[in-house]
């Protein structure tokens, strides 16, 4: 039985993987800040055969990887797979811009994902399927005004990637990045506040993908499932995008 924890997975792209995992039969912990969220995704799993732990925590907290890895390794055991999808995209335009909405960017979008793995590390080291999936995006490959942080992270989460992915490869240890295109998702909504007119901002993204359309969270599951699964045992250092044809015209 495959034993997981996610950070970040309370809703979107996270908890559509929690769902699929579950609905594998495995374990699944995930942590997040979003008690509402948990709480929903906690009556969604009720009828699948996997089981579920939650925890209230906020992953931007220097304490906040241990104390993740903890309460996971407590409630089942130890760790098959990490997925941290936890993100944080804030936007202004540059001269309204902060040093604290920069340092939060950095400790929940690249901090959060290396100490997290660190943590882990000891825990994956006794699996016989040990799988790190870090949540960057097509953003760590393109750019829109007003997100610095976010972009200038998730590019870092490809850079993330590929060290770990050399140092822990010799134990048997697989790291690797999923970039998600446009997902509809509530993640999304500081972008479109920041946009004059979000309708017009969205047709146009919508006219520059080769689907003309968002992914959805499901949509992204299963290649989730995928990176932490045994088919992909040789798989490791690497980016999938998800996308929609998006980075490809």
């Amino acid at each position: 039985m495959t034993r997981v924890l996610i950070a970040g997975g309370a809703t979107g792209i996270g908890a559509a993987a929690a769902l699929a995992f579950l609905e594998q039969g495995a374990t699944v912990t995930v942590c997040d800040l979003n008690a509402e969220g948990l709480a929903a995704l906690e009556t969604a799993a009720a009828e699948k055969p996997g089981t579920l732990r939650t925890r209230v925590l906020d992953l931007a907290e220097p304490a906040s990887p241990a104390r993740a890895v903890d309460f996971a390794v407590e409630a089942q055991g130890g760790i098959d797979c990490l997925f941290v999808n936890a993100g944080l995209m804030l936007s202004a335009d540059l001269e309204h811009w902060t040093a604290e909405m920069w340092e939060r960017s950095i400790a929940v979008n690249l901090s959060l994902p290396m100490f997290l793995t660190q943590a882990a590390v000891p825990h994956l080291r006794a699996s016989d399927n040990p799988s790190v999936i870090f949540t960057s995006s097509t953003g760590g490959l393109r750019g829109h005004a007003g997100m610095p942080a976010y972009h200038a992270t998730k590019a870092g989460v490809i850079g993330l990637v590929r060290a770990l992915a050399d140092e822990l490869g010799p134990c048997g240890i697989r790291v690797n990045a999923l970039l998600p295109g446009w997902v509809d998702t509530p993640f999304n909504d500081t972008f479109w506040e920041h946009q004059e007119d979000p309708a017009e901002v969205r047709r146009k993204i919508e006219s520059g993908i080769p689907m003309r359309r968002h992914g959805t969270p499901e949509e992204l599951a299963g290649s989730v499932l995928y990176l932490a699964s045994p088919a992909a045992r040789y798989v490791t250092g690497t980016q999938l995008v998800v996308d929609g044809g998006y980075t490809a015209v």
